[in-house]
């Protein structure tokens, strides 16, 4: 079953945002609220929705694939903000999480992230090392790696690059620059 949020919805049908969430006022589109307070449609019930107004299905559009993004942080809520900040966006992510390094590593060999936002401040793991091991790994050297750190300064963020960081964040996190940072990175925006 997937699942669109609302801007997703209207992408997918070239509708406006505004005519989804007045489909879903008016009772014609049936919408999920998850615990943020954003709605979740799922496709189906578009699909049924374009049907019975005349709207043709966009089923010959190409699927693209979904960016994969994997944000590792021993801490849940950080990891949990980051999660739905990003799902707001319009790109579809697919996203998973870790919580300690061992477990970052094996995501990282199976589900093949094209981006990696990391805490380099964890117990089990070094942030530079991650760095230098995923660039110098030809298998996985285009990861885009993007690093947060409630204790780091300039002069450790050059660092950071220098051992193939793509961009650096401190806590608390700017989530709107982080947004912009991934889809950019991501070659989704310019």
């Amino acid at each position: 079953m997937e699942m669109l949020t609302v801007s997703q919805a209207s992408k997918y049908c070239s509708v406006p945002t505004k005519t989804i969430l007045s489909w879903i006022e008016s009772g014609d589109l049936s919408a999920q609220k998850t615990v943020g307070g954003h709605r979740r449609i799922r496709k189906e019930d578009l699909d049924t929705v374009l049907v019975k107004k005349g709207i043709p299905l966009p089923g010959n559009a190409k699927k693209e694939a979904r960016k994969k993004i994997l944000v590792v942080d021993d801490d849940r809520i950080i990891v949990e903000t980051i999660v739905q900040a990003l799902e707001e966006d319009e790109y579809g992510y697919e996203m998973i999480s870790a919580s300690d390094g061992f477990e970052a590593g094996l995501q990282v060999s199976h589900f093949k992230p094209d981006l990696l936002i990391l805490d380099i401040m964890m117990p089990d793991i070094n942030g530079y090392e991650v760095c230098r091991r995923i660039k110098e790994n030809a298998a996985i050297k285009d990861i885009k790696i993007i690093v947060l750190s409630a204790y780091l300064n300039e002069e450790a963020f050059d660092q950071m690059k220098t051992y193939g960081a793509d961009a650096c964040f401190s806590k608390p996190l700017p989530l709107a620059q982080l947004k912009h940072e991934v889809a950019k990175l991501l070659g989704l925006k310019t």
